[in-house]
Parts: C-alpha cells; sequence; structure tokens
C-alpha cells in the first residue's frame, strides 16, 4: 500500500451470497455432480435478503462508502445490480469476477481489496468465507465475519476447489 493520503469516505465492503442473499434456496445446484452453475446463478435474483447483512450495510454507509466484493462471475452484474436495488442496499460499485476467472475467492478478493486500499482507506471487509477472512485479517485489513446463515460445505469447496464464487 503507498504512503499517500487516502481520500474520500473510507469504505466498507460487502460481499453478496451468504453476506447479504441468503443462498440456501440454491445451493441444491451445487450438491450434485456435476455441478449446475448455470441454475446457480439463475436463481440468485430469488435470493430472499439476510436481515443481519442488510442491516450493517445500511448502517455503514451513514460513515462510509458501501462497495460490494463478490465471487458472482461478470455476467451476473445486472441481475445483482436489480436485487441490491430491489432490496434497498446503499448504491455501490460492484466488484465482480471475470466470467473466465477461476481462481480461489480468497485470491481474487484479497487482490481486489489490496487495489482498493491503495488510494482509501478500508474500514471493513464482510464476508462469509473463513478463508477469505483470515487472508484479508493477515493483510491487515478489519474483518466481520457474517455468521448469519447456516455452512454450505458445497459453496465452500465451491469457492476453494472450483473458484467459481
Amino acid at each position: 500500500m503507498n504512503n499517500s493520503p487516502k481520500s474520500g469516505r473510507p469504505l466498507a465492503v460487502f460481499d453478496l451470497d451468504n453476506t447479504l442473499a441468503d443462498t440456501a434456496h440454491r445451493q441444491r445446484y451445487l450438491e450434485r455432480k456435476p455441478r449446475d452453475w448455470a441454475a446457480f446463478f439463475a436463481a440468485a435474483p430469488h435470493d430472499p435478503p439476510l436481515t443481519e447483512g442488510v442491516a450493517l450495510a445500511l448502517e455503514s454507509a451513514r460513515e462510509c462508502e458501501v462497495v460490494y466484493l463478490t465471487g458472482r462471475p461478470e455476467r451476473c452484474r445486472r441481475e445483482t445490480l436489480a436485487w441490491l436495488a430491489a432490496h434497498g442496499l446503499p448504491e455501490g460499485r460492484l466488484w465482480m469476477r471475470r466470467d473466465d476467472d477461476r481462481r480461489p475467492a480468497r485470491g481474487t478478493k484479497l487482490e481486489i481489496l489490496r487495489r482498493l486500499a491503495q488510494g482509501r482507506e478500508i474500514r471493513v471487509l464482510v464476508d462469509d468465507d473463513e478463508l477469505v477472512c483470515q487472508d484479508a485479517e493477515r493483510a491487515g485489513f478489519s474483518v466481520v465475519r457474517a455468521r448469519w446463515t447456516g455452512d454450505s460445505g458445497a459453496l465452500k469447496e465451491a469457492q476453494e476447489m472450483e473458484g467459481r464464487t
């Protein structure tokens, strides 16, 4: 990170899946072999919002600029932005994975966090992925673990082994 003064409001960085959006209804697409990624992402617009995550995003927006950092592929951008607006979440930049990027979520997210931190203070990262949280903390970022949903073994495996979300 550079030594230049940081400008603008600090950033609060929020993950989407299992942090703001409840993915439980679409986990079944990841529990089968082969995984049905098309169906998994096609069902995302129907995710119910997670009350705890939404409340934290709204609270964070009082002092911070809220940005969204997700492992969802770029092809889901339009539906994701519509979902955020439909559920009253603060407007903010949406960082997504390139459609062909299959790296583990912790690698892609930490890369983007470091890029964001070059010009702005990152007040907090809110994410449900324990490996993302651990790596972010090791890199010096403040982290809130989104523990308001049940664990999905299939989703965790997909995040790390297949680099999909």
